[in-house]
């Protein structure tokens, strides 16, 4: 008693005070508005990373190796080989001109036109190691050809750079941590259209292009975002056709979203771009709780005549199971900033206070703005009673009045076998989604996208872009007299390392590197040129005399792929094929075996495991295998304490959850269905979507209790008059966002996107059903106790009588009359 006594004099303070609150509200969001200067969305690399796995502490410690922030361009000539002045003049002219991209590293440029790649032979003066290109593009014929001779003569440049056919060359540049990805994407992009012409085509990937299209497709996604919420609103104007029930949802989101657009940007913190659709999920939360506040409104103006009484009584009736609804959805995105990566920790302060801010506004603005707007002529209509429902209205009651029926006597025992049914399958297709990519190049992206037609174009003309890096990494780095690289073991177990490697049966790599092989090759230029002097002998000397042999002539800076500039730290590079999950699996597996062979741990160094896109891929997977259950498990326990609370009982609280966890379930059989890979971004949104149901449950299990005293204990009728009213609005406000959403698969060329938005019609049309005929058949079967209870948080049985007297002190006594249903 004493809590409602508090929030309907709460209400009634907000509402003698409504102009001054109302300037409070408009002042706060001056305040943030001041914060949207500061927002920025954009991508920044390492804050993807998760800062605990070991992976990822790897690539923090040797970023030249197997750096991710790397693009590949490769030309290929349509009408024979790479050995034409032109091309080699292209190559050449596009090599210098990425040399100028922004925030590029040029020590980490390799072309054919580079001094990078070189090659080597045996003079009579001895071992001369020299680029392969020079100071000048080959322009004769004889150039030509002896430009031809040197890549032979180079088994890194055939091997890497220069496809097995000749047709195809590739260029390598890596950008540093601070890049602009947008601005390196159209300096590229641009270099790229240019270079094509009737005898070559240039082709861009690599993870920097990846994101850099993400970039370009924004401003298209904003643009389908604005489809969306003009659905929305035209929705929202059929279905309430009035000023007040169209306003009231669109001022609340808008301010609710200003609020944390603003809230993120004075915090500094950046927008990662691929989760800008979760800020429309949050939209679509405000309008179905503004919703179902306006219903409610429509109701009591029915009995009271007066919209400012009926916007009081109604943020009384409505406070506490609103804000109980919101905080679902707070815990269900705060929770996720528990996973070690700086992106979702952002994402969680960002969604979070977004969702936390719907409360004021989606509570108090609400009945503010709703006794100042005009009086709605079809209210009743709304609100029902006395068969004044026309339309839409009276369509949305009959079909209710179906379902209902479907959960209580002889048909519950159907609907509860076929519940049973969807379950066990759920949970058995759940068990079956693959953690990870999908696909070969990036399922952010439809297969035919110019970016995925550019990864399999470069997968088939050579090893790829895929590498795992082993690092050789020396135990005391500042003796820069002891150059590790160079000695007889650290040469050893690089080439066991290798071998072991290309010998798998599981999954043989495309291709191996170390510097090892150059030392191998130097050796055998230095005896004669004969292939039986490859291998080196295991002795300091022969070792030392084999590295400089490579190493004479040239810089340590040349060697950066496999060395540092110390020659104190080295790797293993090994290609793969694509980065499907189970490619990524297999190839650490089949590194583990490697490392354990030859052991981790030796006199001077150590192997370290692992580095490279492989590894780095495999780190964010790791993190959501660890954190996906973890999270979704605090978000059930923080739904159990709520509802425990709210409704003094332990019962509710598993009725609760249950249909969020078959929701769950259902999410990821309908994502594996699909071939949706669960990745860092798609458990971000279906978490999210768990705070989707459970708002609509509390919503309905609270209409439930009150209905179950209003019809005095017939569970039928109780379900019924709860389904026509408070279903309805659940059922009209998950409609239009499955409405609003659909264009996104037919106009969005970011697959991403797409997926995304046949997950959220899924979660919405998972938690609209079980919101209406699970629950209600739970209800049903168990029959619990609580719903008699007078004393719930969540009540609203209220006697109208009392406002019609405009006596507002007194606002408990007996259940409000309703119209049977």
């Amino acid at each position: 008693m004493d809590n409602i006594a508090f929030r309907f004099r709460l209400a009634r303070w907000v509402m003698d005070h409504r102009l001054a609150v109302l300037i409070g509200f408009l002042a706060i969001t001056v305040g943030f508005l001041a914060g949207f200067p500061r927002v920025e969305v954009r991508t920044i690399f390492k804050d993807l990373l998760p800062k605990d796995d070991p992976f990822v502490q790897v690539y923090y410690d040797h970023p030249n190796f197997g750096n991710p922030l790397t693009v590949y361009v490769m030309v290929k000539r349509k009408d024979g080989d790479i050995y034409h002045a032109d091309t080699l003049q292209k190559v050449w002219d596009l090599t210098r001109a990425i040399d100028l991209a922004p925030a590029v590293d040029h020590t980490q440029i390799i072309s054919i036109a580079t001094e990078k790649l070189r090659y080597v032979e045996a003079t009579p003066a001895g071992v001369e190691v020299l680029p392969l290109m020079g100071d000048q593009v080959p322009r004769t014929e004889k150039d030509v050809h002896e430009f031809q001779r040197r890549v032979e003569q180079s088994p890194n440049a055939r091997t890497f750079y220069v496809s097995r056919d000749n047709t195809a060359t590739l260029i390598q540049a890596t950008f540093q941590d601070h890049i602009d990805y947008g601005e390196a994407f159209d300096y590229v992009t641009k270099l790229v259209a240019k270079a094509k012409d009737d005898q070559h085509e240039v082709y861009l990937a690599g993870q920097p292009t990846l994101t850099g299209w993400v970039y370009k497709l924004q401003k298209q996604t904003y643009r389908i975002f604005g489809v969306t919420l003009a659905l929305l609103v035209i929705l929202l104007v059929w279905y309430m056709r009035n000023i007040a029930g169209v306003l009231t949802p669109i001022v609340c989101a808008a301010m609710a979203g200003v609020w944390g657009v603003g809230f993120i940007g004075w915090l500094n913190r950046p927008i990662e771009p691929l989760l800008t659709i979760v800020p429309l999920l949050l939209v679509a939360r405000t309008f179905s709780h503004c919703i179902q506040y306006t219903e409610r409104y429509y109701e009591i103006l029915s009995h009271l005549k007066d919209k400012r009484k009926a916007a009081e009584v109604t943020m009384g009736v409505m406070m506490v199971p609103s804000v109980l609804g919101i905080m679902t959805d707070v815990f269900g995105i705060v929770f996720i900033a528990i996973a070690p990566i700086v992106t979702m920790y952002n994402h969680a302060l960002f969604c979070g206070a977004w969702a936390l801010f719907i409360i004021p506004t989606g509570v108090f603005l609400a009945s503010i703005l709703l006794s100042y707007l005009p009086l709605p002529k079809n209210f009743e209509q709304i609100a029902g009673g006395e068969g004044k429902e026309v339309g839409i209205h009276l369509f949305q009651k009959r079909l209710l009045h179906r379902i209902a029926q479907l959960t209580y006597g002889g048909p519950a025992k159907v609907t509860a076998l076929v519940v049973a049914l969807i379950t066990v399958w759920s949970i058995y297709e759940s068990t079956q989604i693959k953690v990870g990519n999908p696909v070969e190049g990036s399922n952010l992206l439809w297969e035919d996208s110019e970016f995925n037609t550019a990864v399999r174009a470069i997968n088939a003309h050579f090893p790829g872009m895929n590498t795992l890096e082993l690092v050789i990494e020396s135990k005391k780095p500042q003796d820069g007299a002891n150059r590790v690289s160079l000695s007889p073991e650290a040469m050893q177990v690089r080439a066991k390392l290798q071998a072991m490697m290309e010998s798998d049966k599981t999954l043989p790599p495309r291709a191996t590197l170390s510097f090892t092989d150059y030392m191998m090759e130097g050796n055998r230029l230095f005896a004669g040129g004969n292939p039986q002097w490859l291998p080196v002998d295991p002795t300091k000397r022969a070792a030392y005399s084999a590295g400089q042999a490579v190493l004479f002539g040239s810089t340590p800076l040349n060697f950066g792929h496999v060395m540092d500039f110390e020659m104190q730290h080295s790797t293993v590079s090994v290609w793969f094929k694509d980065n499907k999950q189970e490619t990524v699996d297999a190839a650490l597996a089949s590194a583990r075996r490697a490392v354990n062979a030859v052991g981790e741990d030796h006199e001077e160094f150590r192997v370290r495991m692992a580095t490279g896109f492989i590894a780095l891929q495999q780190a964010m997977n790791i993190v959501v295998e660890r954190y996906h259950w973890f999270i979704f498990g605090l978000v059930n326990l923080a739904i159990a304490v709520i509802a425990a609370m709210a409704y003094r009982s332990a019962v509710a609280a598993i009725l609760l959850l249950i249909p969020v966890n078959l929701s769950n379930f259902l999410q990821l059989a309908f994502m594996h269905v699909l071939g949706i890979g669960l990745d860092i971004n798609a458990t971000i949104v279906a978490v999210m979507g768990v705070g989707v149901g459970i708002d609509y449950g509390i919503y309905l299990l609270s209409r439930i209790c009150e209905e179950y005293n209003a019809h005095e204990g017939d569970w039928g009728m109780a379900i019924s008059a709860s389904l026509a009213t408070t279903g309805k609005a659940i059922m009209f406000t998950a409609t239009i966002m499955l409405i609003g959403i659909v264009p996104w698969y037919f106009l969005s060329d970011l697959k991403f996107m797409a997926d995304m938005g046949l997950l959220l019609l899924a979660i919405m049309l998972i938690n609209m059903v079980l919101s209406l005929v699970v629950l209600p058949l739970l209800v049903w079967l168990t029959k619990p106790k609580f719903a008699s209870r007078t004393d719930l948080a969540v009540g609203e049985s209220i006697d109208l009588s009392q406002f019609m007297a405009q006596t507002s002190d007194a606002v408990v006594s007996k259940p409000m009359e309703r119209q049977p249903v």
